[in-house]
């Protein structure tokens, strides 16, 4: 009997770990580490905060997702591993997801989340692109 229990545990520990990792949970990205990515050239950049938003101010080489959300995939790296990081307003704000989702869907397995946003980016004084 406690061989059954434990394995009917275990499945449900594999079956709840798979639904975790399915559940669009993104790894956060420090601003230190997202600058020297950019720097680099080693990130594709997802702006969710709406066109509006994005003509007035976003971190440089960002993607805007409501006006290319339908090709995306010709405006994202050929290599599935690159670093994407999806962002929108700041901590708060989850729309996020919607882009980190759509690159996750698309096949890409190192997407991130910016969480401090462009407000976090606007207030430590980045450079901001129009």
């Amino acid at each position: 009997m406690k061989k059954i229990l434990l394995t009917l545990a275990a499945s449900c520990l594999v079956f709840a770990s798979a639904a975790f990792a399915a559940s669009g949970s993104y790894a956060d990205i420090s601003q230190a580490d997202l600058k020297a990515a950019i720097a680099a050239g080693k990130v594709a950049l997802i702006d969710v905060n709406g066109t509006d938003s994005y003509k007035s101010g976003h971190i440089p080489g960002a993607i805007d997702f409501e006006t290319n959300s339908a090709k995306l995939a010709s405006l994202l790296p050929a290599d599935k591993s690159a670093l994407v990081v999806a962002y929108c307003g700041g901590p708060q704000c989850h729309a996020y997801k919607a882009g980190a989702a759509a690159a996750e869907k698309l096949g890409y397995t190192n997407v991130k989340h910016f969480t401090q946003g462009i407000q976090g980016w606007k207030k430590s004084g980045e450079a901001m692109e129009k």
